[in-house]
């Protein structure tokens, strides 16, 4: 029997096991795992994204533990949609379909399932003060879902159920996506919204003050695939996950990616009165010349980064003053020892900072508007910068103008019908995140600017 892992924090349950009538620790009828593992996925929140160059997300994480286990290397595609990713598998252009593929009767003759059931259901999203503890309960109250989605569709069906009296309102896709709604709950624009439990779930912890445990569906079953004619794939991955270690891995990425804190900054709420902005502004005074910046506007973006602790260490393991990414340490050669030394950190950041602006001078021509876009290169990866001015560009924006135009850009990019433009190369972006990023710099410096003697 499977061994379900239950996760009421995260309206999440996972379980261990096989999905089929083929036990998990059958023979393999002499079949051998390939050195290389064609792997298929889907750009999303929770399955695949790229951030500050890095390859990252749930399902990824464990898919390269996998391969990691068990010798193999991952040829990686990311699919467009779920139906051209199923294609892949039935053509043998993927092995393996890495991400939450619905068990249902659509996809029973062409996708086996195998590895860890994700169940999930949609969930009511409102501040944690709310009242609402059971579905009758939104009778009277406004209840804002995406126009046409399978939320709207859902509030529909149970404003039957419970006979009427949920004020269901619709709003437009094109503008607005799932994150944008919670974002609007967190900061009371809206009273609640509705999303599948596991956006719910990676999103709270971006918002401390929501409340994400009514469930408003029944529950839906999903897991990893393999083609038909696979299973003794299945079965090997199934294996592996009953082990030890990979069940450990895996608590650990549930941990990572739906628990732990990933809350942006605060607006600043420094006292400029003392004439300093920190104890390391004759760092931040002796590097900003040689990457042409005032040094007010390397010290907005230290505190930005990590509130000038020089300890601070982020879930994705960006560390130091700087918060410098491992990767980045290493390509910039900042020894494992001096990642927490606060000039080190400066030092590592002024040198990234000056490869991107070079990136970036043929996009953006003029230096003082390019610092925006290399702060949000800094923010969420060059790649990511390139989309958003392609994207603009295509929607009739300023390619380089960062403010109501690129930035705009950025935030689409969190929205499949955008990030799934052929125009984009990398994929999903937490685009609020880095647009807050850039003006959170700007305010700060702005004032300190006017506070602080250059």
């Amino acid at each position: 029997m499977p061994i379900a892992v239950s996760l009421a924090a995260l309206a999440l349950t996972t379980s261990y096991g096989c999905h089929n009538s083929h036990s998990s620790m059958a023979a393999n009828d002499g079949h051998r795992l390939p050195d290389t593992l064609k792997v298929g996925t889907l750009y999303s929140p929770v399955s695949f994204f790229i951030y500050r160059g890095d390859s990252l997300g749930y399902d990824y994480d464990l898919v390269k533990q996998l391969a990691a286990d068990r010798g193999m290397v991952i040829d990686l595609k990311v699919a467009p949609s779920m139906n051209r990713m199923i294609e892949m598998l039935d053509s043998g252009l993927i092995d393996l379909a890495a991400y939450n593929v619905p068990i249902t009767a659509e996809y029973k003759s062409r996708v086996v399932p195998c590895g860890y059931e994700t169940i999930t259901s949609q969930v009511l999203v409102q501040p944690k003060n709310a009242a609402i503890t059971d579905v009758a309960e939104l009778v009277g109250k406004d209840v804002y879902v995406m126009q046409d989605s399978k939320y709207q569709h859902r509030m529909a069906n149970l404003d039957d159920e419970i006979g009427g009296g949920i004020n269901i309102i619709p709003v437009s896709q094109d503008t607005i996506i799932a994150e944008d709604l919670i974002d609007m709950v967190s900061t009371g624009k809206i009273p609640m919204t509705v999303v599948d439990s596991d956006i719910a779930a990676i999103n709270s912890t971006y918002y401390n003050n929501l409340d994400i445990s009514v469930p408003v569906s029944f529950e839906q079953r999903s897991a990893w695939g393999v083609a038909p004619g696979m299973k003794w794939l299945a079965d090997s991955i199934d294996t592996w996950m009953e082990e030890t270690a990979p069940k450990e891995a895996q608590k650990e990425l549930l941990k990572r990616y739906f628990q732990l804190s990933k809350i942006e900054g605060t607006p600043f709420s420094i006292d400029f009165s003392s004439g300093k902005i920190s104890k390391y502004d004759d760092i931040f005074r002796r590097y900003a010349p040689t990457i042409d910046w005032d040094w007010r506007m390397l010290a907005a973006q230290a505190y930005t980064e990590s509130k000038f602790n020089p300890r601070a260490r982020s879930w994705v393991g960006a560390s130091g003053l700087m918060q410098i990414m491992p990767r980045t340490a290493r390509a910039y050669g900042l020894r494992r020892n001096k990642v927490y030394d606060p000039e080190s950190s400066v030092r590592t950041a002024v040198k990234l900072i000056s490869d991107l602006d070079g990136m970036l001078t043929d996009y953006v021509p003029n230096s003082e508007e390019r610092k925006k876009f290399v702060m949000a290169a800094y923010n969420g990866g060059i790649g990511h910068v390139y989309d958003a001015i392609r994207l603009a560009e295509k929607h009739g924006k300023d390619p380089q103008v960062w403010d109501n135009n690129v930035a705009e850009a950025a935030l689409m990019l969190a929205n499949p019908a955008y990030y799934n433009d052929p125009v984009v190369k990398y994929g999903y972006l937490r685009g609020r995140e880095t647009y807050n990023y850039v003006d959170r710099i700007m305010k700060f410096y702005n004032t300190g600017k006017a506070a602080i003697p250059a």
